[in-house]
């Protein structure tokens, strides 16, 4: 017959696997590739204008990050199919982001060859190492925590998402150089309306006026409805500048060919995996937040431990072609929803046309007018605000209001990941504000809670009931409760309607006992679940060498403290001796 260690252990190992098997049933990409076909021709037209949008940025990224153009290309690529396929959002378009870029360009300050050069090695294997990791948080299915987060912080996220984007574009719709931050671009706009590039604007402004009345042309040609707006304006304003041998801002010159292997070294462990985790939590962050705000546009819910993994895979994959980290791109995602695109197959095509481009048709992409790309992504910055929340901004609750405005403000003048963490903190302290005062601890004299009444024994007998959770945010009202009571010489402290006690509960508790007992109070526990006395009595809070201060049930605290008034009310020390040994 099995010990009690060996059935303990066995009940362990059965919980693990069962765990396990969860973990890969939520992760299993069979559902993405049932979708496919399911909306076929949208998704082909919409994957294409994606690509064209993503070409531009996959560029910027590359170079932005020292490994250069085709290191953008080919991490979009990737991310594209890997992510697409694998990932937990349907209409998730992943590859290179901001935030990546600039977090793997920073780490690799640290990483240069005897030359001055990037060490390639390293830095793809710090890539390729970061998707590893990213595989081992999905199957520990710890991405879910992304479902707490407070609509308040979504929306000033993604509020702040669509100001940036309209912000970027107003240099390029007026024909001018594209800048860094929405500082710049707000500082410039004197300038760009001053500095008109003509041929630029012409193409740019019709373009947005289509893009937005073409809802309202839809609802009355029917046949609108199959042609993806975004498609339409850039086949147009092409073939329109073309014609019109207008003088423009184009995408420019594609990175060709193949990309060479880079394998993994991992036997740099100890050097490389730190950079590792941080990008790693990097895309986990990145792309769970661009889930949230798919499934805002969407009416969908996405899986983020799926998402996590789809996101492993392609950073792994990306490190061997020499690409980027990857994650879910929020101006990506919007786009792939808006111009039609609803399964992974919009991502994969958005991939297959990024391939052929650098594969051989990139010089027909090079014409693409930059005025049309930027009235398209002006629109879809349009769209990402939030107006669910902007129309009744003025009627929210202060706190609510609080969280979003800051959100809003971080994710303009910083950045989005810093503005996430500012938004939740701010979250959490009001959500433990609130939590704090929604439970009414009780303070009241026995004589008051019973009908059998000892006047004289039970006005000197308190009972405390603290109730729900006893953690760190409600130990204060507690304390404030206790100590604004009126005199008593006993008190019981009842722990029957505490849900959840914390450490700083434990001792906010035996700082109350020490209190009153410095008070010349005499003071009991009583009641209470048995994880919690378990916990009390772990932390000597209930001393089992003191018995006496501790009752199962607040009927026994409540006796012995009418025993112990009672005697200590006695003049007659014969008579004291008596009751004490009745008791």
């Amino acid at each position: 017959m099995p010990d009690k260690n060996q059935k303990s252990s066995q009940e362990s190992i059965g919980f693990a696997l069962e765990y396990i098997g969860e973990s890969f049933k939520e992760i299993n990409p069979w559902n993405n590739f049932k979708l496919l076909g399911s909306n076929l021709g949208k998704d082909i037209l919409a994957g294409m204008v994606v690509a064209v949008i993503a070409l531009p940025s996959a560029i910027a990224f590359g170079v932005g990050s020292g490994l250069g153009a085709v290191a953008g290309i080919w991490s979009a690529i990737i991310g594209g199919i890997f992510g697409g396929l694998f990932g937990g959002s349907k209409i998730g378009v992943s590859g290179p982001t901001g935030p990546t870029m600039i977090q793997l360009a920073a780490i690799m300050i640290g990483f240069k060859t005897v030359e001055g050069s990037l060490d390639l090695t390293t830095a793809f294997s710090i890539v390729f190492l970061s998707g590893l990791i990213l595989v081992v948080l999905s199957v520990m299915r710890v991405s879910q925590l992304i479902y707490f987060t407070p609509y308040s912080v979504v929306a000033g996220f993604m509020c702040g998402i669509g100001v940036i984007v309209m912000a970027l574009q107003i240099n390029p719709f007026f024909g001018l150089d594209g800048v860094g931050s929405v500082k710049d671009a707000i500082a410039q706009i004197p300038y760009a309306l001053t500095h008109i590039h003509v041929d630029d604007f012409e193409i740019a402004l019709p373009s947005l006026i289509v893009l937005i009345i073409w809802p309202f042309l839809k609802s009355k040609v029917k046949f609108l409805e199959k042609i993806p707006a975004p498609l339409l304006v850039l086949l147009v304003a092409t073939a329109a500048a073309q014609m019109l041998h207008l003088d423009l801002h184009t995408v420019g010159s594609i990175p060709t060919g193949l990309p060479a292997l880079h394998f993994p070294n991992l036997t740099m462990m100890e050097k490389i995996f730190w950079p590792a985790l941080s990008i790693a939590g990097l895309v986990v962050i990145d792309s769970l937040l661009t889930c949230i705000v798919a499934d805002n546009v969407s009416g969908e819910k996405h899986s983020s431990d799926r998402e996590t993994f789809g996101q492993g895979l392609a950073n792994m994959v990306s490190s061997l072609f020499g690409g980027l980290p990857t994650a879910t791109s929020t101006l990506r995602t919007v786009t792939n929803h808006q111009s039609g695109g609803r399964t992974p197959l919009a991502a994969v095509v958005h991939s297959l046309v990024l391939l052929a481009l650098v594969l051989g048709l990139g010089p027909y992409a090079e014409q693409i007018p930059m005025a049309a790309l930027a009235a398209i992504l002006f629109k879809v910055g349009i769209d990402i605000l939030d107006y669910k929340i902007l129309k009744v901004f003025h009627r929210l609750p202060f706190t609510d209001m609080l969280v979003f405005t800051v959100v809003l403000i971080v994710t303009l003048v910083q950045d989005l990941l810093v503005a996430m963490a500012v938004g939740l903190v701010l979250a959490f302290f009001r959500f433990i504000q609130e939590l704090s005062y929604a439970y009414q601890h009780d303070a009241a004299y026995l004589a008051d809670m019973v009908d059998e009444v000892n006047e004289y024994v039970d006005r000197d007998i308190k009972i405390l009931k603290p109730n729900g959770p006893l953690f760190f945010g409600s130990v204060e009202p507690l304390s404030e409760v206790y100590r604004n009571t009126a005199a008593h010489d006993f008190l019981i402290i009842d722990l029957d309607a505490v849900s959840f006690m914390d450490l700083s509960g434990a001792y906010a508790v035996e700082d109350l006992v020490a209190w009153a007992e410095n008070k010349k109070r005499k003071t009991v526990l009583s009641g209470g679940k048995p994880h919690i006395v378990k916990m009390l009595e772990r932390l000597n809070v209930i001393d089992e060498d003191r018995k006496r201060e501790y009752f199962p049930q607040l009927e026994e605290a409540i006796a012995y403290a009418r025993v112990s008034e009672t005697i200590s009310n006695l003049d007659d020390e014969a008579e004291q001796t008596t009751i004490l040994r009745m008791e």
